[in-house]
C-alpha cells in the first residue's frame, strides 16, 4: 500500500478545506469552475490508461463471480440506492440524484488494495476492472434517465454530452496512447503508466479544490447536508455487506473469491460519477457534493470491511 493510498482519506479531506478557504477569495472563486473539468480528464486519462483491455478475457474465465458482481452492481445496487434516496433524500433532490450517481459506478482502483489486505484474489478483482468500467460507462446515462428522471426533469441531450466529453474522450485518448506506444512497452508501462496511477488521487483533488472554491459560499451554508447524507450512505455500504456474503455461500466461493465479491460490490467510483456531475450539472453543487462526500465515508468503511473479513476468516472452523 503506498503513502498516497494510505493518506487518500486525508488528501480528499484536504483538498475539500483548501477549496473552501479559497472560494473565500473572490479571483480564486470566479476562476476555479474553468479548471474543474480538465483536471477530471487528465485525472480520467490517467485511470484508462492504468486498465488494459486485454484483461476483458480474463473475466470471463470465472463465469459465476463475474456474472453475481455484474447482477449486485448493475441491477440490484441502483434499485437500492433509490429506495435509500427515496426514504432519506426524498426532500433533497439534488443530493438525490448525487446519492444514486455515487451508488451506481462501481470502484476500478482502490478497492484492490483493500482486496490485498483483506487476502482475498486480487487477479480475480482485477480481471471484472474492465468489464465494471464500461458498463458503468454505457449504464449511467441510462440510470440518469430511469433513476434521476422521476426525481428531477433532465435532457438526454445534456447527459450525453457530458458522458462524451469526460468519459468517451479520454477513454478514446488513453486507448490511443496504448495502441501508438505499442513498440514502446517499457515507455508506456515504466513511466507513464506508474506516473498516473500516482498521479490520479493529484489531479481528481485538485478538481475538488477548484469545485469546492468555485462553490465554497454556497456550501458553506448548506453544511447541515452533510449529516444528512451519512445515514443513507452508511446503511447501503452495510446492507451490502449482506448480499455478498450470501452469494459467496450460496456459490460456494472460497475465502478469497467470496472477499473480492464483498468489496467488488462496496466500493463506489466516485470519481467517473463526480467528472459526469460537475458537467451535466454544473449548476447544482450539491450533486457533487454528494459525491465529494462518498469517498471521506468510503474509505474508513472499506478498512473495516477489510479487518471484519479478516476477522471472519480467524473464526471459522479450520474443519470448513
Amino acid at each position: 500500500m503506498s503513502l498516497f493510498e494510505k493518506l487518500q482519506t486525508l488528501i480528499i479531506m484536504g483538498a475539500v478545506g483548501i477549496g473552501l478557504l479559497l472560494g473565500q477569495l473572490p479571483a480564486a472563486s470566479g476562476y476555479a469552475e474553468y479548471v474543474i473539468v480538465p483536471f477530471l480528464l487528465l485525472m480520467l486519462y490517467g485511470l484508462f490508461l492504468t486498465i488494459p483491455l486485454r484483461q476483458l478475457t480474463q473475466a470471463f474465465k470465472n463465469i459465476r463471480f463475474l456474472g453475481s458482481s455484474t447482477i449486485i452492481n448493475f441491477i440490484w445496487t441502483p434499485l437500492l440506492a433509490w429506495v435509500l434516496g427515496a426514504v432519506f433524500l426524498s426532500d433533497y433532490p439534488a443530493l438525490w440524484i448525487g446519492f444514486i450517481m455515487l451508488m451506481v459506478t462501481p470502484c476500478t482502483d482502490w478497492y484492490l488494495v483493500f482486496t490485498s489486505i483483506a487476502k482475498g484474489n486480487v487477479p480475480l478483482s482485477t480481471s471484472v476492472l474492465p468489464i465494471n468500467l464500461i458498463l458503468q460507462v454505457l449504464l449511467l446515462p441510462l440510470y440518469l434517465l430511469l433513476f434521476a428522471g422521476t426525481i428531477e426533469t433532465m435532457r438526454m441531450t445534456t447527459i450525453m454530452e457530458s458522458v462524451l466529453l469526460v468519459l468517451v474522450v479520454p477513454f478514446t485518448l488513453a486507448h490511443l496512447t496504448r495502441f501508438l506506444l505499442r513498440e514502446k512497452k517499457e515507455v508506456l508501462d515504466q513511466k507513464l503508466v506508474p506516473f498516473f496511477a500516482k498521479a490520479q488521487i493529484m489531479f481528481l483533488s485538485l478538481a475538488i479544490v477548484a469545485m469546492f472554491a468555485s462553490q465554497g459560499s454556497y456550501l458553506l451554508k448548506n453544511l447541515e447536508m452533510i449529516y444528512i447524507l451519512i445515514v443513507p450512505i452508511l446503511i447501503y455500504f452495510t446492507v451490502n455487506y449482506v448480499p455478498g456474503s450470501l452469494v459467496g455461500r450460496m456459490l460456494r466461493f472460497s475465502y478469497e473469491d467470496s472477499v473480492s465479491l464483498h468489496l467488488t460490490i462496496i466500493a463506489r467510483n466516485s470519481p467517473v460519477a463526480l467528472a459526469i456531475a460537475v458537467t451535466a450539472f454544473p449548476d447544482q453543487p450539491l450533486i457533487a457534493l454528494a459525491l465529494v462526500i462518498g469517498p471521506l465515508i468510503e474509505l474508513p468503511v472499506l478498512a473495516v470491511v477489510s479487518q471484519l473479513l479478516l476477522f471472519t476468516r480467524r473464526m471459522k472452523p479450520k474443519s470448513g
